[in-house]
């Protein structure tokens, strides 16, 4: 409840309650009201003591016998009530005071009166802001700043806020503080989504949406000049004008993809099926380097509960990736889909490994490249561990290599040839018509007796440096088909694919394979 006093030409105060008076509690028989006789018939009642607090028009109850009566007050003087209508019987009893609508305010009770009920107080507040005329109506209550009237949660997805500073060298801390006089907000567009990552870089800082990559100003504003070109000011702001980057990426909902070396921010847009690079010259989709294919199929599987983790081999200089769909594959009865995690590297401009193991997190730090798995820590490339050994399984490398010189000639590939170090087998080779024995054992010759034994064996044979070893096919014989058997060199087909393996168990330190090659012929048939 409010009153509004003018009492200055341009200012405006109110005089205000924090409840209606009309909710004052009537007074209870326990409160030692005296008793009064009360006239049959009477129109008027002497009290025992004068009542500060009694007006025109309040009514007045009093019981007999358990029945509650009322009449109204015409008016008062003294100890003496005047009533509208007689009373209905005299009997001694406790009266009991209630207030109307007050219509005077002469008859506004006090605080100390009702002294009991701190809820009764009036006080007189300043209406305006700074007392100007026409400012700024503020809101009923006492209130050192102004607030919003609705102050339930709100939900801003797309919105930053900063606070005050801290500095901990003086002491001071205002990170509590979010003064709503001042601008300290900024709001980006709502159609390109929720923020999900920032990133500062310099005196910029680096806003990704879902669908859209940004960039703010810190403590400068862009002032272009006529030809449209920008020229930084310093500015009183913190968060200053807003920049889009050229393309319509974001990073999803997955910022866990997010990784940075340099001035390089990797991370993947799984909407739009894109790994993406970040750099000085804009946004470039890294993922179209040989992988389109590959990339498409696994990111439009990758359900809301799966991740994308992101993280930078400072050892190796590349940016690994890990897929985890935590999804079904379509059409499969429960089958649930592989995860991968592979890694980019700059120097080659493409994606040059696959790996192993899956983790929960991963980053570099100090030239030494660590990974997190079911809340234990690993070291990458630890000289102690072999090589291939993630997360205490040791696993059998393979490189896999397609021969497609002349595609339109069909061949007959008749040898197989690799540089590099002693231990990788030939684990399978095939052609689009044929398929040839595997190689499955290396050339370990000590003797003149050994190397004559290996001469007549499918192994893996030393020459110059170089391991070559004959192909056998391994067809089946078709229906009306002349194919060579096993006792037969070479496979024909237009192209062949060949799969490479190391046992890292039996080879522990590290293994090279530089160059893979197959001898063939123009095929007659």
């Amino acid at each position: 409840m409010s009153a509004t006093i003018e009492l200055k030409y341009f200012n405006s105060f109110w005089l205000k309650k924090m409840k209606s008076i009309t909710d004052v509690k009537p007074s209870d028989p326990e409160d030692n009201q005296p008793l009064i006789a009360v006239p049959l018939g009477g129109t008027s009642i002497t009290l025992a003591t004068a009542q500060p607090n009694i007006g025109p028009g309040q009514a007045i109850y009093y019981t007999v016998a358990g029945n509650t009566y009322t009449s109204v007050i015409k008016s008062y003087s003294g100890a003496v009530i005047q009533l509208m209508e007689p009373t209905l019987t005299a009997i001694a009893t406790t009266i009991k005071l209630t207030f109307g609508e007050i219509i005077d305010f002469t008859y506004v009770p006090s605080s100390s009166d009702y002294s009991y009920d701190k809820e009764t107080d009036w006080y007189i507040e300043e209406a305006r802001i700074r007392g100007g005329y026409n400012n700024t109506t503020v809101d009923f209550g006492v209130k050192a700043y102004t607030v919003l009237e609705t102050n339930a949660q709100q939900n801003r997805p797309n919105s930053l806020i900063y606070s005050g500073i801290f500095n901990s060298r003086t002491g001071v801390n205002n990170t509590n503080q979010f003064s709503v006089a001042d601008d300290i907000s900024r709001t980006l567009d709502p159609l390109n989504g929720s923020i999900q990552k920032l990133y500062s870089e310099d005196t910029n800082l680096i806003i990704f949406q879902e669908f859209k990559v940004s960039r703010a100003l810190i403590d400068k504003d862009a002032v272009y000049s006529a030809d449209g070109q920008p020229m930084t000011t310093s500015g009183a702001v913190v968060i200053g004008q807003i920049q889009s980057y050229a393309g319509n990426y974001g990073i999803g909902t997955n910022p866990e993809s997010f990784a940075v070396y340099g001035y390089r921010k990797y991370f993947v847009d799984r909407n739009r099926n894109a790994v993406l690079r970040l750099s000085q010259d804009g946004i470039t989709e890294i993922s179209s380097y040989g992988m389109l294919d590959f990339f498409r199929e696994q990111l439009g599987i990758i359900s809301t509960t799966g991740k994308v983790i992101g993280g930078w081999d400072i050892h190796n200089k590349q940016y690994v990736l890990s897929l985890q769909p935590n999804a079904f594959l379509t059409g499969s009865r429960g089958q649930q889909a592989p995860s991968y995690t592979l890694a980019f590297d700059e120097d080659s401009l493409g994606w040059t490994s696959f790996f192993s193991y899956i983790p929960n997190y991963m980053d570099g730090l100090r030239n030494n490249y660590y990974s997190l798995k079911d809340g234990n820590i690993w070291r990458h490339y630890d000289p102690a561990v072999s090589r291939g050994s993630f997360y205490g399984v040791t696993y059998t490398s393979y490189v896999t290599f397609i021969f497609n010189a002349n595609p339109s000639l069909i061949k007959n590939f008749n040898t197989i040839n690799y540089e590099g170090t002693q231990g990788w087998i030939m684990n399978s080779l095939y052609t689009d018509t044929d398929t040839a024995i595997p190689i499955n054992a290396a050339f370990t010759a000590q003797s003149l007796a050994q190397l004559e034994a290996n001469l007549f064996t499918n192994n893996f044979k030393q020459k110059e440096n170089k391991y070559f070893g004959n192909i056998f096919n391994n067809t089946v014989v078709s229906s009306g088909d002349v194919i060579y058997g096993q006792s037969m060199s070479g496979i024909k087909g237009l192209y062949a694919v060949a799969t490479m393996t190391l046992n890292n168990s039996l080879y522990p330190t590290q293994a090279e394979l530089y160059a893979c090659s197959a001898e063939y012929v123009e095929s007659s048939y």
